[in-house]
């Protein structure tokens, strides 16, 4: 890792740049393959799905069979474990439902809001790597709580053209049963126009490589909605010496693990906890199954010095997490004055892996400095806030003259008269 002391604070924007891409070349190749897909439907999709998952398919829908066989195949360790992170994420995510608003702005103007739900849902579930079998009870949970009343489910099918069992399971308890067979690309284009086999959804959840980002971006101009412009996974570290070096390392190659172009940060006011830091970086990521990534990850990453935790929130807020956990002393300083960041976690034993798995938060979180305009994912992500409102006669007498003289000024004439005629009316 990259160690940078008391950088200038005209300095922090490049210190802080991510990963980049070229986003050109990668927004001309998705750009091909939703022209085609839009035009030839189930066809281009097969052709993709051929070509970049290497297999060829006669049915992307997976049947009830092969939901039945995988399910069957899952540990029953694994399937406890499940049960009890979907029942956490269930917990947190119905404890975020509000009711009817409603309030009167003038004598006989009653105006109120409520939530509906988004009736079409796609979901995307990366399955390379590291089938993520854990982001469809992120997206599926609070999708159900809403009342989504359709949702599909895209991830890529490996070689064998099967879909990993935890996923078929994981998807099964949650009540899903439109599950395809197709990834990358191919899928979010898939969703977005629609085809023979897959439905087009009004908005789409999920996670993914730089491609998949780049199509779902793309989607927007077709109408669909998105959960948030996302990129690689991020994780941003303070530490001062309360906190464990070797759970600071740890954390820190939890997200490098996800991918090459992962970024992770130590922030600190110590330069002993940087040194002690390094070490254990350098000891952990030894016995790591994804060495390869997790030192490609790192070798991009930074370890961060400054003199006051002021100047280690400014940095921060700055830089905008997807993930930030705080390991200080004085803790309540940075929980009070966090503004930019996905999710946070507080103290020694608070991993990031809790908030990925099980303890109840959502793991669909705003990256590459998104944090300063988006939300992560949570239960109105799948729902929208109509208004209402209903005037009584003494309600258009109260107000009309004011919509009048607005509307004239405007110079919208007939706004004008629908007051003045009920206003007539009422004499």
């Amino acid at each position: 890792m990259n160690k940078i002391y008391n950088p200038k604070r005209e300095d922090w924007k490049t210190i802080l740049r991510r990963p980049s891409h070229k986003v050109d070349a990668i927004e001309q190749s998705v750009q091909t393959i939703f022209n085609e897909v839009q035009r030839n439907g189930d066809a281009a999709i097969i052709k993709y799905t051929a070509q970049y998952d290497q297999v060829s398919l006669n049915e992307m829908l997976v049947s009830k069979a092969e939901i039945k066989e995988a399910s069957a195949s899952v540990s029953e360790e694994l399937k406890a474990a499940i049960g009890v992170a979907k029942r956490n994420i269930e917990i947190f995510h119905k404890a975020q439902k509000t009711g009817k608003l409603a309030v009167e702005t003038s004598k006989g103007v009653l105006c109120w809001q409520e939530k509906r739900p988004i009736q079409k849902i796609g979901l995307y579930i990366p399955g390379g790597t590291a089938p993520l079998f854990s982001t469809i009870l992120m997206l599926a949970v609070p999708a159900a709580i809403a009342g989504c009343n359709e949702i599909a489910l895209c991830s890529p099918p490996n070689k064998q053209g099967e879909i990993h069992p935890a996923i078929l399971y994981t998807a099964s308890i949650c009540g899903i049963t439109q599950i395809y067979k197709v990834g990358g690309i191919q899928a979010i284009a898939g969703l977005t126009f629609g085809s023979a086999t897959i439905p087009k959804v009004y908005k789409i959840f999920g996670p993914g490589n730089q491609y998949v980002t780049m199509a779902k971006q793309i989607a927007t101009k077709y109408g669909v909605a998105i959960d948030m412009p996302a990129g690689p996974s991020e994780l941003l570290v303070v530490a001062d010496d309360t906190a464990d070096a070797s759970f600071v390392a740890s954390d820190l190659l939890s997200q490098a693990e996800h991918g090459a172009d992962s970024q992770v940060l130590l922030v600190s006011t110590s330069q002993n906890m940087i040194r002690d830091v390094e070490a254990q970086l350098a000891l952990q990521i030894l016995d790591l199954p994804r060495k390869e990534i997790a030192q490609q990850a790192i070798a991009h990453s930074k370890l961060i010095y400054v003199e006051d935790d002021q100047s280690a929130l400014d940095l921060i807020n700055a830089y905008g997490p997807e993930h930030f956990i705080i390991c200080v002393e004085n803790e309540d300083f940075y929980i009070e004055n966090t503004i930019n960041a996905g999710s946070v976690f507080i103290g020694n034993y608070t991993p990031e892996s809790a908030g990925d798995y099980a303890s109840g938060t959502n793991h669909t979180l705003p990256t590459n400095g998104y944090a300063k305009q988006y939300s992560g994912v949570n239960l109105d992500s799948f729902m929208k806030s109509l208004t209402f409102q209903k005037i009584s006669k003494k309600g258009i007498q109260e107000i009309g003259s004011v919509i009048e003289i607005m509307a004239e000024a405007e110079g919208l004439q007939a706004h004008k008269n629908a007051v003045s005629l009920r206003l007539e009316s009422l004499k």
